[in-house]
């Protein structure tokens, strides 16, 4: 493999930044530093005073494959993912069939292989009845057990109490949680229902998954890994009232994590007058005061990591009705220039952006050897050029589904290159190389 060297770079890692050079050999990061060694040969970057950062690792989307290729599948969504900076992803088990057994682990990772330009891995569904199957998971082939403790995409509630206190009690890896009270949502919606019809405004959408569904469900998740000890991590949290269920710190220190989405930062419930289904997702986008409360808490170290969610559906299917439109965004290609928003906003550090969207998903997941800038890692690199705005529509949505929820915005930071083990991928706004990534190993 060919040896990079990138100098001129601003790195930012591990709470500091240098200025310097990284050289980039066998795939690994051989050296960095103020200065690296000169080899014959090396392909050399001048990254022109650019921020270089470790690849973001997204530890939650939904590449729709097996069994709803209209929408993605692993290559059009990890071509996406690396256009936006994601050098690895963890995607969820909500595909036909539902990724709750070995085999079907097995078959996730075979069509993986070869096709997906990012690194993977893969949660283990539970459902009501493969306790067993989670007891006896494969640590190799599964970042984490996803548990919905409410309805969403896919239809995998589990609802029976004995096996939810079970899998708290028993689960071997960590347990990620989609969190929502099913039942205050059925009366949301029947009250609706009674009131609109099947033509529900978009913008009552969070009243119907409200702050009272999301934080009934939360506080359940919290409180039963509490009593059996287990390791959690709670997903896309989306109200104010709900931080009051964790604690502040680095998340090395916690077993009781929560992550938040790139969308619920960017937008409120203003937003729907103008996007409409675009941003109808589960847990819903809510008022602006939530998302400056998620901001502050990212910041002040309650929220451990940023992801996407990225969950892409049809043009066609978004164009319905309020019962009918799914819910679920495209995200990955956009999610990073969104979240440097905030520190463009003066909100968030890019110190604490690196903490979030690449440390600690390593971090809380156990990741080997990524999401830090370090020798002997993987060289998993984005390079961002902080002083480049971009308009969304300049750029062609890499997703299958061919939209972006953030259309007619500009970013006041572009994506300049990406590395997946050593390998670019991307660089100036084209794919560079279709090298495919390696599966995700884990330290446990």
């Amino acid at each position: 493999m060919a040896v990079t060297r990138i100098v001129n770079a601003r790195m930012i890692n591990e709470g500091a930044e240098l200025h310097g050079e990284l050289l980039i050999r066998d795939g690994r990061i051989d050296a960095v530093g103020s200065s690296v060694p000169t080899v014959s040969g090396a392909d050399e970057v001048d990254a022109g005073g650019r921020l270089l950062m470790p690849g973001m690792i997204d530890d939650q989307v939904h590449f729709r494959e097996p069994g709803y290729e209209h929408k993605a599948d692993f290559y059009t969504e990890s071509r996406a993912a690396v256009a936006g900076g994601i050098t690895s992803y963890m995607e969820m088990p909500n595909s036909n069939p539902q990724t709750v057994t070995r085999d079907a682990l097995v078959d996730k990772h075979a069509r993986a292989k070869d096709r997906s330009l990012a690194n993977y891995g893969f949660y283990l569904g539970a459902t009501n009845d493969n306790l067993e199957e989670i007891k006896r998971v494969d640590h190799a082939l599964a970042c984490g057990i996803k548990v919905f403790m409410g309805a969403s995409t896919g239809n995998m509630l589990v609802d029976d109490e004995t096996v939810l206190e079970a899998i708290f009690a028993f689960s071997p890896l960590l347990i990620a949680t989609h969190c929502e009270h099913t039942p205050t949502i059925l009366e949301n919606e029947a009250r609706m229902r009674e009131k609109y019809g099947d033509d529900v405004p978009m913008a009552l959408h969070p009243e119907i998954r409200s702050v009272e569904a999301c934080f009934r469900s939360s506080a359940l998740a919290v409180e039963l890994a509490k009593r059996h000890g287990a390791r959690l991590n709670v997903l896309h949290l989306t109200t104010e009232k709900e931080l009051e269920l964790f604690s502040a710190g680095p998340a090395s220190d916690k077993r009781i994590t929560v992550e938040v989405c790139a969308h619920h930062l960017y937008f409120d419930d203003t937003w729907y007058a103008s996007k409409g289904a675009d941003i109808k997702c589960n847990p819903a986008i809510k008022k602006a005061s939530d998302r400056n409360a998620l901001i502050r808490a990212v910041a002040d170290d309650v929220i451990d990591i940023i992801a996407t969610d990225h969950a892409p559906h049809t043009r066609e299917e978004k164009e319905a009705t309020y019962f009918n439109a799914p819910a679920g965004l495209p995200l990955v290609q956009h999610a990073l220039q969104s979240v440097l928003e905030h520190h463009h906003d003066g909100l968030l550090s890019l110190e604490k952006i690196v903490e979030k969207v690449c440390h600690a998903p390593a971090i809380v997941y156990g990741v080997q050897e990524r999401g830090f800038l370090r020798e002997g890692y993987w060289a998993d690199l984005v390079l961002v050029d902080l002083h480049r705005t971009e308009n969304v529509d300049d750029v062609p949505v890499l997703s299958k589904c061919g939209w972006t929820p953030f259309a007619g915005l500009d970013f006041r930071s572009t994506i300049a290159a990406t590395w997946v083990n050593g390998n670019l991928v991307w660089q100036n706004g084209k794919i560079h190389s279709d090298t495919p990534g390696l599966p995700l190993q884990y330290e446990r």
